[in-house]
């Protein structure tokens, strides 16, 4: 439902409480405008983190955003938005911070409500952000077997963008593990699909890799 059907919803419960006598309809409402609040709040928060992204300043109410919408997820027992809003307190920890300690276990917590869920995007993503991790700790192995996972749902789904993303990537991991022609073959196709969806952003990081691999 969208939010201004919510909203109209809440509106007719508020009438349906005051000159129907609904005693009920008052928490009802409250549930109605819970959920209008929770995908605001975690929509708000993505914004916040892509302003991050493009400037580096931190801003502390990301997280609160992101928290207040798990929180309110949960309560409403919906376990989709919970997984969601749990994915991006873990991107406010793994990315702003730099604290991948902290990150690790709700990003473990938001794949588990995902796959109950069957959100498949948001899987995709947490998994990216596992990949990402163990990159960083030198689990090269694992981390390929997360990057090719979420590329594989996000090829189901039709999420180019999100498929060339994670290419550059597995480029990175093949290029450490002497795999030079599987990496110069991901950039490619990284290349193809960032050109193909007028991802400007992906296609200037594939290039970036390549320059910085020294690949052809």
């Amino acid at each position: 439902m969208a939010a201004d059907e919510r909203i109209e919803q809440a509106e007719l419960l508020y009438e349906r409480a005051v000159f129907g006598g609904d005693a009920a309809a008052p928490d009802t409402a409250d549930r109605v405008l819970d959920a209008v609040e929770a995908d605001l709040r975690l929509a708000r928060g993505r914004v916040v983190h892509a302003r991050f992204l493009a400037d580096r300043v931190a801003d502390a109410g990301e997280l609160e955003l992101f928290e207040r919408a798990a929180e309110l997820y949960e309560r409403l027992g919906d376990i989709r938005g919970q997984g969601e809003a749990l994915f991006w307190v873990g991107i406010f920890h793994q990315v702003v911070r730099d604290d991948t300690e902290a990150a690790l276990p709700v990003l473990r917590r938001a794949l588990e409500l995902a796959g109950q869920a069957g959100d498949r995007l948001t899987t995709s993503y947490v998994l990216r952000h596992l990949g990402i991790a163990d990159h960083m700790a030198g689990r090269l192995d694992a981390a390929r077997a997360h990057l090719e996972e979420s590329t594989r749902l996000r090829r189901e789904l039709g999420f180019l963008p999100g498929v060339a993303a994670n290419l550059i990537g597995l480029a990175y991991l093949a290029a450490q593990q002497q795999r030079q022609d599987d990496a110069s073959a991901l950039l490619s196709e990284a290349v193809e699909l960032a050109a193909k969806t007028e991802s400007h952003g992906m296609l200037r990081s594939a290039e970036e890799a390549r320059a910085e691999l020294r690949l052809p």
